[in-house]
């Protein structure tokens, strides 16, 4: 893969097409942006975060292959670099195949766009340890994959993110349930769920992988794992550093590295290095580490690093793609918290934002989405303290103290 290096440096500004403009799209154009990068912000509504800070905005149906290509050809994109899982991957591939470059690789996004595809590769190829699964295409073939499996299981769409669809099962009689959930709570149609045995794990973390260039050849770096904390398979707050025993870590770094190598075999193909930030999920138990999920790009619980770094994940990943030196450094322990709507409110307001700035190592980003549902984020609030006790601490009360309003 270094005989890629010849394109690097590369001479800014180039333009960029963002393929998902929510919330993590716009703190990764403003980082872009700020190296000089001409933005081009794509998604499915108007006025999405991103799209208010980037360059260009384009709103089309980023699941339609003709749409994709279509613009593409209108915006002559130098770097395409996907933000959103719902995509249509084969308009990737095939800007790929004429030569435009795809951040991390066009083939890292349709291996990691469907479970079915990671999964394998992480067990077959990177030969790391996985929870037990398994995958079925019917409501029968479900039942049979988790009685195999046992109980309690989850069930998941191939395609999914952020906990849609997602389903702990403890009996058989759940499973219909389960399947109606996971057909529902689908990104695409793919007729296809994975079944996972439950790991009884102390701790899970996201390990903020960054593979990017230095002297011209490709590394893979690592920030400080982070701790977090799900509902319903979504964040609800992240820490870092999380804290682990130096085995466990040196487990989680070798195995997300793996992966990540897998991954950009599987990518030699193309004619760009796989370069960029991965946000790979782990259980923890005791010594032990277990790969759960990886996604090509920064991650949600990820925002922590807003606080928490002297680069963030935001900037990483901008530099990464770019062929710049990066710097993982933590600055202090810091905590996350998002605010999730309660309601259904169109241009919301928000009140209590001096309250929550009280702190002076607090922040508060709104991410300026037009329209609120039960369970949107729409804000985030990060915190520096002397540890992730009261760093934590101090992220909640910054969140509570906002509230939305309608207009």
């Amino acid at each position: 893969m270094t005989s890629h290096a010849a394109h690097f440096p590369l001479t800014l500004p180039i333009r960029i097409l963002l393929l998902g403009s929510g919330e993590l799209g716009k703190e990764l154009t403003i980082s872009l942006q700020r190296l000089g990068c001409h933005v081009i912000a794509c998604d499915t509504y108007r006025n999405a975060p991103a799209m208010s800070v980037a360059a260009q905005s384009a709103v089309i149906d980023m699941t339609d292959a003709d749409a994709v290509t279509t613009l593409i050809n209108e915006t002559q994109p130098d770097l395409i670099v996907p933000e959103v899982e719902k995509l249509a991957v084969e308009a990737l591939t095939q800007a790929a195949q004429d030569g435009i470059r795809v951040a991390p690789s066009a083939t890292i996004v349709q291996l990691t766009f469907d479970r079915q595809g990671i999964r394998t590769l992480a067990t077959n190829k990177a030969s790391v340890p996985t929870s037990t699964f398994a995958f079925a295409d019917s409501l029968e073939s479900l039942r049979e994959a988790a009685k195999a499996i046992g109980f309690p299981c989850f069930v998941k769409p191939t395609m999914s993110s952020s906990g849609h669809g997602q389903s702990r099962v403890t009996t058989a009689e759940e499973l219909e349930a389960a399947w109606d959930e996971a057909c529902a709570g689908a990104r695409a149609n793919t007729g296809r769920v994975i079944v996972e045995g439950q790991i009884d794990f102390d701790y899970e973390i996201t390990l903020l992988t960054v593979r990017h260039l230095e002297n011209g050849k490709i590394q893979t770096s690592f920030c400080a794992p982070i701790g977090h904390r799900q509902e319903n398979g979504d964040y609800v707050e992240s820490w870092q550093p999380q804290p682990m025993s130096p085995l466990a870590l040196e487990r989680a770094k070798e195995i997300a590295g793996r992966v990540i190598d897998a991954l950009a075999e599987e990518s030699q193909h193309e004619d760009y290095p796989v370069l960029g930030i991965f946000g790979v999920e782990l259980f923890i138990k005791g010594d032990d580490v277990f790969f759960s999920e990886l996604s090509p790009r920064p991650h949600d619980t990820g925002l922590v690093t807003l606080a928490s770094q002297s680069q963030s994940e935001f900037d990483l990943h901008a530099r990464a793609i770019l062929g710049l030196p990066i710097d993982t450094t933590l600055l202090s322990p810091a905590a996350s918290a998002p605010l999730k709507a309660q309601a259904d409110v169109t241009n919301p307001r928000y009140r209590g934002i001096e309250a929550a700035l009280v702190d002076p190592c607090a922040l508060v980003r709104i991410f300026g989405k037009p329209h609120a549902h039960p369970g949107r984020r729409m804000a985030v609030a990060a915190a520096r303290a002397q540890d992730i006790t009261s760093a934590r601490r101090a992220a909640q009360a910054a969140i509570a103290a906002i509230e939305i309003e309608s207009a």
